[in-house]
């Protein structure tokens, strides 16, 4: 197994925590996503892919979007089926979806696409995708000129090999203009109040430290815990995001 293919199938042992303690999207990406592609989430059908235990999922059904997750994780999905039985969720990827020709309005990745092969998954949401459709990806990225955010990633660079972030422009845009498609772009800032505890949780879910071995793990966590609450004795932080979000409408 490759680097990568163990990293992306990591998630599903710490599907709990990533659903516990991952950042949730604010109201302004919805908004912009419809700007964006020119309409409507309401009354939308979506495929949601890489849908994970539902995050994004929920928010676009809130919008009044009809939904369909579709997840290649068996835990992830039974995370997603046991806090939102009430939605549809598919075991697959997105690199062959098993849905008919033009048959929705979006499909969206949160989070998700950098874990596809694009030169099937673009292909891919471009056939299941209506006329006046569009694709949507994006990601929230730290802010990593935050000084104690800054610190986080030098620690976690310096401790894990395998460490990674999002600190700029994934390959994903680039992906969808190499297919010949028309990329609009918007960024939304915004920041989330959490608890050191949470942080830590948070970090349990990613997959540079999901990969590890659990006695390799602990000590890390614990670490990075420690790190946390001698910079905020009281547990509690503000952690600043830049929403990156992509929309290439289909031709």
């Amino acid at each position: 197994m490759s680097d990568l293919q163990a990293h992306a199938s990591s998630f599903g042992a710490v599907a709990a925590e990533y659903n516990a303690a991952r950042p949730s999207y604010p109201d302004a990406l919805f908004d912009e996503l419809e700007r964006l592609s020119g309409r409507p989430l309401n009354g939308a059908d979506v495929l949601d892919v890489g849908a994970g235990t539902g995050i994004a999922t929920r928010l676009l059904a809130g919008r009044g979007a009809r939904v369909v997750a579709v997840e290649p994780s068996d835990g992830m999905a039974a995370v997603f089926r046991e806090v939102s039985p009430e939605l549809p969720v598919v075991r697959a990827g997105g690199d062959e979806l098993p849905f008919h020709d033009a048959s929705v309005d979006f499909v969206t990745y949160a989070q998700a696409f950098h874990w596809t092969d694009p030169e099937r998954s673009v292909p891919e949401a471009l056939r299941v995708l209506r006329p006046g459709g569009a694709l949507a990806l994006w990601w929230n990225v730290k802010d990593y000129e935050t000084p104690w955010l800054a610190a986080h990633q030098e620690r976690m660079a310096a401790t894990l090999p395998g460490y990674h972030y999002y600190g700029g422009v994934i390959a994903g845009p680039e992906k969808l203009t190499e297919a010949g498609l028309e990329v609009r772009a918007a960024s939304v800032r915004w920041e989330r109040r959490v608890t050191v505890d949470q942080l830590i949780t948070d970090l349990t879910s990613r997959s540079y430290v999901a990969v590890l071995d659990p006695e390799r793990r602990a000590p890390v966590l614990a670490a990075e815990r420690e790190a946390l609450l001698a910079e905020f004795p009281d547990g509690q932080l503000v952690e600043p995001y830049r929403l990156d979000l992509y929309v290439a409408p289909k031709p």
